[in-house]
């Protein structure tokens, strides 16, 4: 049996500050898979409960900000937090609560920010007039960014620059994005013809090539590509090798996804469970599950 203290710096810890999906598919339930999935302990904080599923959103309750800052400081008092996935916010005070609760952090804890502003079904998850807090207070924050396209698009937008989802300049969108103030950004190809990430640092702009799969499923992918990035890091890559491993990690998790789950996208599958021999009750207990392999 290992001591606490020999397990000290080995498992690495990642907080999920996110929403609940009540379908299991997305938010702070696709985090935790994929945080289980690289190998790292996953921890939440939540920023609101959703009443979801694969069709939409039919209703949505935020957390009082002074509960989100407690979360926060009840993990980060005692079990310690090596990096943070930031996604579904949805006002101006969640903003400025997880703003708050950052400082109960050490300096220099990677922060991977996923600007979660509509869901899969289309559904609003950010209000607008939030928009300008989170540029202001968040995104100076961030170790990375993970805006999709038409995310990056609304970032930018004003009253005298409409946004335009279906930009195809994605390596001006980085750049105009990153001067917001991220240290890294990574406009993802999901709403792309190309499915290509683009990766910008300030100085190196890098194209992540990966495959389309029109038959996969697709409900948490954004989530799943944000919170294996912030996994990555926990374990020490720098974020560009992050970045590609989160790249090849969501795509399999369409690739293989469960959509044969409700009537709307079916949720990613991280964990291979559509892969794995089904087990029930009447099982043989004397056969061990055998558990799958961590993805790589």
């Amino acid at each position: 049996m290992h001591s606490r203290s020999t397990l000290v710096g080995v498992i690495k810890r990642v907080l999920s500050i996110a929403g609940s999906d009540s379908g299991g598919g997305a938010g702070i339930q696709a985090d935790l898979k994929a945080f289980a999935a690289c190998g790292v302990h996953g921890m939440t904080a939540i920023t609101a409960i959703t009443a979801q599923n694969t069709v939409g959103v039919t209703a949505v309750h935020p957390i009082p900000p002074d509960v989100i800052v407690a979360q926060v400081r009840a993990i980060a008092t005692d079990i310690g937090v090596d990096a943070v996935k930031i996604g579904m916010l949805g006002d101006r005070p969640t903003i400025e609560a997880v703003a708050l609760a950052l400082d109960e952090l050490p300096d220099h804890t990677p922060v991977v920010l996923d600007p979660v502003m509509v869901a899969e079904s289309g559904a609003q998850l950010l209000d607008p007039a939030a928009k300008a807090t989170l540029t202001e207070l968040l995104l100076p924050r961030a170790t990375v960014l993970t805006p999709n396209v038409p995310e990056a698009a609304a970032l930018l937008a004003s009253p005298s620059r409409p946004a335009e989802p279906d930009d195809a300049d994605v390596e001006a969108l980085a750049r105009a994005v990153h001067a917001l103030g991220p240290e890294v950004v990574v406009v993802t190809g999901g709403h792309r013809e190309k499915a290509t990430d683009v990766f910008f640092d300030g100085h190196r702009l890098v194209e992540l090539p990966g495959r389309r799969y029109p038959g996969g499923a697709a409900h948490g992918s954004g989530c799943t590509h944000s919170s294996v990035l912030a996994a990555r890091l926990a374990q020490g890559d720098d974020p560009l090798k992050a970045a590609r491993a989160a790249k090849r990690l969501a795509a399999r998790a369409v690739a293989g996804g469960l959509g044969e789950l409700g009537a709307g996208a079916g949720p990613v599958d991280i964990l291979g469970i559509a892969s794995k021999p089904h087990q029930t009750a009447s099982s043989d207990p004397s056969s061990p599950v055998e558990a799958g392999p961590l993805l790589t």
